[in-house]
C-alpha cells in the first residue's frame, strides 16, 4: 500500500518560499485506480514527482509497504524508479533513436524483468504489433502514447504514475488510450495514480481526490462503482478485450 502522510513541499522563488503542498494525506490500495484532480498550481505534479522519488519533501512522509521512501539514499530511489513504478507522461518521452520494440523493452530491461511473452502481449493489446520496427517520429500522437503505456507496464510495476496521459490527444484518441491503460494496469496487477484536468476521465477511475491550494479538498468514489476486487466495474466493461488498431484517429504489496 502507498501512504502519503502530511506531505509538505515549497519552492524558492525571487519573492521567497512558495508553498505548493501544505500537508497532503493520501492512501492508495493495491489494484486501485485513483484520479488526482485540481486546478493548475494545486500541487498535483509535485505530488507525483515526490511519490516517484524524483524530489524530496520538506516535511511528511511517503511510505511504500511501511518503508519510508525518502529514507533511501539516491541509489535506492533510483532502484525504486527502475523497479517499483511505471511512469506515463503527457509528452510521451520516447527515445527517438530506438524503434517501438526497443522502447517497449527499455524499462523492463533496466529493471531486470524483461519478459518477451508479456511484452508481446502488450504490443498486441496496444495495437503495436505491426509497428515494432517504426521509430517514434513515424507514429501518431495516440500511437506514441500507447508505446509509452506499454513501456511503463513492461516491468509489471506495482504502481503506475500517469501525468495527464491523454492531455495531448483528441477526445476519441483519449478514450482509446484510457481504455487501454485501465485494462492493462489490471492485467499487470498494478495500482494507478493518474493526474488529470478532465472530470470525464477522472470519473472512469475507481476513486477521485481533489487538491486545492496544496491540500486535499475532496476524496470520493468514481462515478463507476468498484467491484469486489477493488477494480472499477465500468473499466471491466472495456476490460481485457480492449484493443487498439494500429492507426489512430489523430497497495497491499508494491513491487520494488
Amino acid at each position: 500500500m502507498l501512504i502519503v502522510e502530511d506531505l509538505h513541499k515549497s519552492f524558492v522563488t525571487a519573492q521567497g518560499a512558495l508553498p505548493v503542498l501544505r500537508g497532503v494525506d493520501l492512501r492508495l490500495a493495491a489494484g486501485e485506480s485513483l484520479a488526482l484532480t485540481g486546478e493548475s498550481g494545486s500541487g498535483k505534479s509535485t505530488l507525483l514527482h515526490l511519490i516517484a522519488g524524483l524530489d524530496y519533501p520538506d516535511g511528511g512522509r511517503v511510505l511504500v509497504d511501511g518503508e519510508v521512501l525518502h529514507a533511501r539514499r539516491e541509489a535506492g530511489l533510483a532502484q525504486w524508479r527502475r523497479t517499483g513504478i511505471g511512469l506515463v507522461f503527457q509528452q510521451y518521452n520516447l527515445i527517438g533513436s530506438l524503434d517501438v520494440a526497443a522502447n517497449l523493452d527499455f524499462q523492463a530491461r533496466l529493471a531486470g524483468r524483461h519478459d518477451a511473452a508479456w511484452t508481446g502481449h502488450l504490443a498486441e493489446r496496444l495495437g503495436l504489433a505491426a509497428l515494432l520496427s517504426r521509430y517514434p517520429e513515424q507514429l501518431s500522437g495516440g500511437q506514441q502514447q500507447r508505446v509509452a503505456i506499454g513501456r511503463a507496464l513492461a516491468s509489471r510495476p506495482g504502481l503506475v504514475l500517469a501525468d495527464e496521459p491523454t492531455g495531448s490527444l483528441d477526445e476519441a484518441s483519449s478514450d482509446v488510450v484510457l481504455d487501454l491503460l485501465l485494462a492493462l494496469v489490471r492485467d499487470a496487477g498494478s495500482s494507478l495514480l493518474m493526474v488529470t484536468h478532465s472530470a470525464r476521465m477522472a470519473a472512469r477511475l475507481s476513486r477521485r481526490v481533489t487538491l486545492h491550494l496544496g491540500r486535499v479538498s475532496g476524496d470520493e468514489r468514481g462515478a463507476i462503482p468498484a467491484d469486489a476486487d477493488g477494480n472499477a466495474g465500468g473499466d471491466a466493461g472495456t476490460g481485457s478485450n480492449v484493443s487498439a488498431s494500429s492507426n489512430d484517429a489523430p497497495m497491499a504489496t508494491v513491487r520494488k
